[in-house]
């Protein structure tokens, strides 16, 4: 069989917008979200944030976060010699943004906070707390993994 010019042409622009119709369509089949849902309004906070780990470093005793395997909980404990402690923590997982969670600070009388990760999935998990104690604002962010 011969395939004459007009007809190679035919073919070629075929196969071309086949394959343009088929990447479109793939295209509108992945997902497009930003890590956050106001990125454009952390972005406009940053020097709040700059300022909130400028605090957090300047403190004589860090926040320190530890995941507790034998016992399947986190433990946050806060720096000594804050009264009142407010803020929030949240999980956020690289892999997913569906599994993130937020959780209020509600430390104990000796300033740790437990939190149960039996019903996370493993993974790598980052930790933000972003917490106030005494009318100064800190933030410190760490990874663990469950």
């Amino acid at each position: 069989m011969k395939i004459n010019w007009g007809t190679g042409i035919a073919l070629f622009f075929s196969v071309f917008v086949l394959s343009l119709v088929y990447q479109v369509y793939r295209t509108t089949q992945y997902d497009h979200s930003l890590v956050s849902d106001d990125y454009y309004a952390d972005d406009l906070r940053y020097q709040e944030h700059y300022d909130k780990l400028a605090n957090a470093q300047a403190l004589a005793v860090d926040l320190k976060i530890q995941y507790k395997r034998n016992k399947n909980e986190v433990e946050i404990h806060f720096p000594e010699g804050f009264e009142q402690l407010g803020g929030k923590i949240v999980f956020f997982s690289p892999v997913n943004h569906r599994l993130d969670f937020r959780l209020p600070i509600q430390p104990d009388a000796e300033g740790v906070q437990y939190i149960p990760t039996d019903q996370l999935p493993e993974g790598n998990w980052k930790l933000k707390v972003d917490w106030t104690g005494d009318g100064k604002k800190f933030y410190k962010e760490q990874s663990v993994r469950l």
